[in-house]
């Protein structure tokens, strides 16, 4: 479903969606409403000094999260109103992706936008309100859907996984979500992973990309959660998590590059990650058939990570020369709740 970008249509497109009352009785709703609340539970948080919103049944949420959802639209003359940006030249997302897209256009490299969709909008039934969804909740982020067809008008290609998401939230092998912790789960970087293959494999230049197989391992491990380390409680038992193992090493004259924030780290790096080898960057290795580059940080996806990739490319003489593919990830909290969205060159 698209949906133009005007907070008049926006608000109207979203009576279309619908809860389940405890009666069974089906009522449309207003995320807007919804997200209020969250919004409140965000800034209940922050006043207590946290960053962790306690949901349901042993769900942790992050308040940024929930703040940026109840912020509305976030792009245009809106964006410095509701940004966190340092400066407000630098609130708006949309003329630094569109930068961003163009000049990789001009090296001849493509660049698919993958946003991490909020675990909210994943799991909503998990946060506190006064609202019981059905199963599974329709798509909540409305403003995120009209921003991605925007970016589309564009020629930006958007890969919003929230529908496949949404429709695998009951996934028989666990969550798509850490329920402590603010990243995806090792079962959402495959999910990710198989439609970024997908997306990739009838490009003209995959067929000449030497493939391999690799071998792959699901292992459950047990991780010190962002969000349960934050709540400092020992006494909560800590989450286990099942991860497939791949082990591939990142490729810097790989023909894709893996750009963005700590959703392209975790189960990675090692260390505050939790595990190494079960990443996205290792499922995409796996799934693609090579090992991509990766180009990633734990902070910010949203300019700290183009940073990084200017970084690079100045240090490796004709990096561009070999690039096919960009994919950029990262959270879609990041449109607002980063420190901003600069203009940055790519070599």
């Amino acid at each position: 479903m698209s949906f133009p970008w005007s907070r008049r249509a926006a608000t109207a497109a979203v009576s279309l969606l619908v809860l389940s009352c405890s009666g069974g009785a089906q009522v449309p709703i207003d995320p807007t409403t919804l997200f209020a609340e969250w919004a409140g539970l965000a800034q209940a948080a922050e006043q207590q000094g946290t960053i962790v919103v306690e949901g349901r049944e042993g769900w942790l949420f992050l308040g940024p999260e929930l703040r940026h959802l109840g912020v509305g639209k976030f792009w245009g003359q809106e964006a410095a109103a509701v940004s966190k940006a340092r400066r407000p030249e630098w609130a708006d997302p949309l003329p630094a992706i569109l930068d961003f897209h163009n000049q990789l256009l001009e090296a001849g490299v493509e660049l698919l936008i993958v946003p991490v969709p909020p675990k909210s909008i994943i799991y909503p039934d998990k946060v506190p309100s006064t609202v019981e969804l059905r199963d599974p909740p329709p798509p909540l982020d409305v403003q995120h859907q009209a921003f991605y067809d925007l970016l589309r008008q564009n020629g930006v290609n958007v890969l919003d996984l929230t529908e496949v998401f949404l429709s695998n939230r009951q996934h028989p092998d666990g969550h798509l979500y850490c329920q402590q912790d603010t990243h995806w789960s090792g079962i959402a970087t495959t999910l990710a992973a198989e439609q970024i293959a997908a997306n990739a494999r009838p490009k003209a230049w995959f067929g000449a990309v030497p493939k391999t197989t690799l071998q792959e391992e699901w292992r459950t491990v047990e991780i010190a959660g962002d969000l349960w380390t934050a709540l400092d409680d020992p006494s909560r038992p800590k989450e286990q998590l099942p991860l497939r193992f791949v082990g591939s090493e990142p490729d810097p004259k790989s023909p894709v590059v893996l750009l963005g924030d700590s959703h392209t780290l975790v189960f990675h790096d090692g260390g505050d990650m939790h595990a190494e080898g079960a990443g996205l960057a290792d499922q995409l290795a796996l799934e693609l058939g090579f090992a991509v580059d990766l180009v990633g940080v734990r902070g910010s996806g949203a300019t700290a990570a183009r940073i990084n990739l200017l970084r690079r490319a100045q240090a490796m003489s004709e990096y561009w020369t070999t690039k096919k593919l960009v994919i950029w990830c990262f959270a879609a909290r990041e449109f607002t709740e980063s420190d901003g969205w600069r203009e940055v060159p790519i070599g």
